[in-house]
């Protein structure tokens, strides 16, 4: 059982599945375990723990009757930038190429930041719904 992973609540639910399904199975190894780009929910593990899920974000409004922040609230996310998801892979300059394939938006192109350690390299994304991701490599 997984103690904690990370959920994104997506806007626009089959555009972040294509964008997380292709950044997560091609550069991270996961595997999609559950679900599909017509939604509600779906979840990719990697070596029998949670990589990530994705919810979509109406589905849960109606569900808990809270209502939610959505993308329209201003270009890339209308500034609630609450978390940021970090994916460590292999090659950033990958990683980041293929998250801008599958839907992404590069906010901050792949750079060496050793400053945040002596191998650290980063590229941050956007993706298809505004959630801000960390790409990095040590």
């Amino acid at each position: 059982m997984d103690a904690l992973y990370p959920r994104v609540l997506a806007s626009r639910f089959a555009e972040c599945f294509r964008f997380y399904d292709g950044l997560l199975t091609a550069v991270a190894g996961a595997s999609l375990v559950k679900g599909d780009e017509a939604g509600p929910y779906a979840n990719w593990d990697r070596d029998g723990e949670a990589v990530l899920a994705l919810l979509d974000r109406e589905m849960l409004a109606r569900a808990t009757g809270i209502a939610l922040g959505s993308a329209s609230e201003g270009e890339g996310g209308g500034g609630r930038d609450g978390t940021m998801l970090v994916l460590t892979v292999d090659d950033v300059d990958r990683a980041a190429a293929v998250a801008a394939a599958c839907g992404g938006r590069v906010v901050a192109p792949p750079v060496a930041r050793p400053e945040w350690g002596p191998t650290c390299r980063t590229a941050h994304l956007r993706d298809p719904d505004g959630n801000l991701l960390e790409i990095q490599s040590y």
